[in-house]
């Protein structure tokens, strides 16, 4: 048996022996049979029983409830949608991008409003975000995310820090300054999605765990089929997210990409008398290979990056939640970040695989005439958007019209990822021009230029 402990320290300090709920008994009918346990599963649910209580609903878990992205990511709860305010103005206007900046960070506020409302303690820390130019490579990159904000109005709260500044809030090495934005908390996602699942629990919603989708019927009659017999129910909604392709059927829909963690041992006061970090922001740098932090609530601090290959066929498996060579480098980051922690221990490495789409943009979509609802896509930051995410879907299941479903991931459609071995190929192409921009770019104290292939077919 899997002792999920290890999986990752969310899990292993989330207050919760992971004692697995009973799989599925048997083939049933319900209203609403959802596929996965994670945030955008629980959210869904959640919100479909605020919206309509009389609905059956039962979600189905191949392991645990929090077992995915949801029980392993950075703990930011942060305002940031998976494409760019910029890029959102590029591709739908200046108007469609500040109504999605707008209704993600009312997005934190309903997350905590509901952890409070259902008493899940999930150590909320409204400290905001922090990302920083570590460099004189990566300053252009944070004016120019302050200058676009500003442009479309929407730079109320942010702060754009010179290098004194962001120093006096955390004392990084090769400091040249930040951008604030108080829109993000610090969470401990391992306590939120546990106590999520009990929440939902009480209003009615049956979660089956160790039960595997094993093939999805849309139609007249959706049905998942699973190791344990079948659901039948009036809509099946798939929020896999990553896991999605392993479904056959939707080996395409997303692509798995593996982001890794490090966590030191709890610091002690002089280590934090000296690198600051008081308000425990969340913390990034404008780096294409992806550096964020957090600092946990028993002052640890959390280092997560890529650097894990892409393997061939969207592989997933337990091995892959550890690559020693990205978690060295994650450990040396630490170090060469905050020179006093150069003996620092560290106590636990994991990862885990994120959901990519083709076009960076995330999907939430509800087809009636085949009862068939998608989620997925987050790019890494969906520990909020799967909460929009929920209240989308339960708005287009439950037929209500809301001013939500006109943003536009409602309803989005994404090409398809490539075929094997062109996929592999050209994934394996801009990890590794990713990291020797950023090597170039480090070495020389020149921002990238952005014209590289990589850079053009990525940019979100």
């Amino acid at each position: 048996m899997t002792d999920y402990r290890t999986v990752s320290y969310w899990l292993e300090t989330a207050g919760d022996d992971l004692t697995p709920r009973p799989s599925l008994p048997e083939s049933i009918d319900v209203d609403v049979a959802i596929l996965g346990a994670g945030f955008s599963g629980l959210w869904t649910a959640w919100y479909l029983k605020e919206r309509d209580p009389s609905l059956e609903i039962v979600i189905i878990e191949r392991e645990i409830a929090g077992f995915g992205a949801s029980g392993r990511n950075g703990a930011w709860c942060t305002s940031e949608f998976p494409t760019g305010p910029g890029a959102l103005a590029h591709k739908y206007g200046d108007a469609t991008a500040r109504t999605v900046v707008q209704a993600m960070r009312e997005t934190v506020g309903e997350i905590k409003r509901v952890t409070e409302a259902e008493g899940i303690a999930c150590d909320w820390a409204d400290g905001g975000q922090l990302i920083i130019a570590r460099g004189t490579q990566q300053r252009p990159a944070v004016d120019d995310e302050y200058q676009t904000m500003q442009r479309l109005g929407l730079a109320d709260g942010l702060e754009l820090l010179d290098a004194d500044q962001a120093r006096q809030r955390i004392n990084v090495t090769e400091l040249q300054g930040a951008l604030f934005s108080p829109y993000t908390a610090v969470i401990h996602p391992g306590k939120l999605v546990r106590g999520l699942a009990r929440a939902v629990e009480r209003r009615g919603v049956r979660i089956y765990e160790q039960t595997a989708v094993t093939k999805v019927h849309p139609g007249r009659y959706p049905t998942f089929e699973t190791n344990h017999g079948n659901v039948r129910a009036k809509a099946i909604i798939l929020c896999g997210e990553a896991y999605l392709s392993q479904l056959p059927g939707y080996g395409r829909a997303v692509m798995p990409v593996y982001s890794l963690i490090t966590l030191t041992e709890p610091l002690s006061d002089a280590d934090w008398a000296e690198i600051g970090w008081r308000n425990r922001e969340c913390v990034a740098s404008c780096r294409y290979t992806v550096d964020y932090l957090s600092r946990t609530a028993d002052g640890r601090i959390l280092f997560g990056g890529r650097g894990a290959p892409y393997r061939f066929g969207s592989k997933i498996t337990p091995e892959m939640d550890k690559h020693a060579g990205t978690h060295q480098m994650l450990q040396d980051n630490v170090r060469a970040w905050f020179p006093r922690l150069k003996d620092v221990r560290f106590t636990h490495t994991w990862g885990g695989p994120l959901g990519w789409s083709r076009d960076f943009m995330p999907t939430v979509s509800f087809d009636p005439e085949q009862g068939l609802g998608m989620a997925h896509g987050y790019t890494g930051n969906g520990v909020s958007t799967t909460n929009l995410s929920g209240r989308m879907l339960a708005d287009m299941i439950t037929g209500q019209k809301s001013a939500l479903l006109e943003l536009p991931h409602a309803n989005h459609k994404t090409r398809q990822w490539e075929p094997e071995p062109f996929r592999f190929l050209g994934v394996r192409l801009v990890q590794q021009s990713f990291m020797r921009i950023d090597r170039k770019a480090e070495a020389t104290g020149l921002p990238p230029s952005g014209k590289s292939i990589a850079e053009r077919l990525t940019a979100h």
